[in-house]
């Protein structure tokens, strides 16, 4: 459904993206997580075809992203949405689905659908006299109107409360379950690690690492184990009248296992925890990691 090669955009000497590589299959959430200035914005624009790479390709569907069929199949939320705040949501709505030459009525009905279930009330009320997270929704909307097969999203909850943030999140969600495409950046990788399929970290302007979550785990992350006893052993602490004992390693659980015994205790309870998305995100950073690494294919 998507599909960029060797995507380059330079200004000047500076180059803010290079040489980004990666596909995006139909039905998928793609998060795209990175640093501020590492090329994430740049790279969601281009795709979007709202600029112009200065080198590489890319395609929406089979369609260069510079054509207007592409744009009719693409829905597009910037980080920044300014409305035009002396509209409503009903006819800012209306205004974009008549550029879209969405028929009338099925453009009534969209609208109303769809500003249903993002829950926002109020839709005669003026866009300039609305909450950000009221705006937020209706920016939404706008991305809707024209029934897109692929949604780029660019920090769509950024800004928002917490209640508001966890309703955009969910409803993102809700489109991807709908067979939406989308392409998703977001600082809180805590909603990227509960929304998307597969992951590219970018930094310096590059891709650096890209994968689903389970090889991104397995190639950055790091696997913890937490071993209850009933005595006190070595590094233990006491939780909950037990001992608790972390180590990183089977070899290690065996010898916790083993000392426990032989101060005539036992173990009670074996926990395996896995790296957050934040962690691996943070190993890759500090790896200093050059060049894209597909985790997952051919060993790596």
């Amino acid at each position: 459904m998507i599909d960029a090669r060797d995507l380059r955009k330079e200004y000047g000497d500076f180059v803010a993206v290079e040489g980004s590589t990666f596909s995006v299959d139909q039905g998928e959430v793609f998060g795209v997580i990175g640093p501020n200035g590492a090329g994430k914005t740049t790279t969601l624009k281009m795709l979007a075809g709202l600029l112009e790479p200065t080198g590489g390709t890319a395609e929406i569907a089979g369609l260069d992203t510079e054509t207007t069929e592409m744009r009719e199949q693409l829905g597009f939320l910037p980080e920044e949405s300014p409305l035009y705040e002396e509209m409503t949501p009903i006819s800012y709505l209306k205004f974009f689905a008549d550029l879209y030459d969405v028929p009338a009525d099925v453009a009534k009905e969209r609208m109303h659908e769809t500003l249903d279930e993002l829950q926002l009330e109020h839709k005669q009320r003026k866009l300039g006299d609305m909450s950000k997270g009221m705006k937020r929704k209706v920016a939404i909307a706008r991305s809707l109107i024209n029934d897109p097969d692929v949604l780029i999203y660019d920090e769509p909850a950024s800004g928002l409360d917490p209640l508001t943030t966890n309703y955009v999140i969910e409803f993102t969600q809700q489109l991807a379950e709908d067979g939406k495409t989308i392409v998703f950046s977001a600082h809180n990788l805590f909603h990227v690690e509960s929304i998307c399929d597969r992951v590219a970290i970018m930094n310096e302007g590059q891709i650096v690492a890209s994968g689903d979550l389970d090889e991104l785990q397995a190639e950055y992350g790091e696997t913890r184990y937490q071993v209850y006893t009933t005595v006190e052993v070595a590094d233990a602490v006491r939780e909950n009248g037990n001992f608790r004992t972390q180590v990183d390693s089977m070899d290690a659980v065996e010898e916790t296992r083993t000392a426990a015994e032989d101060a005539g205790g036992q173990v009670v309870d074996i926990r395996t925890e896995e790296s957050s998305l934040e962690e691996v995100f943070l190993n890759v950073a500090e790896a200093g990691t050059r060049g894209t690494r597909y985790v997952g294919e051919d060993g790596e």
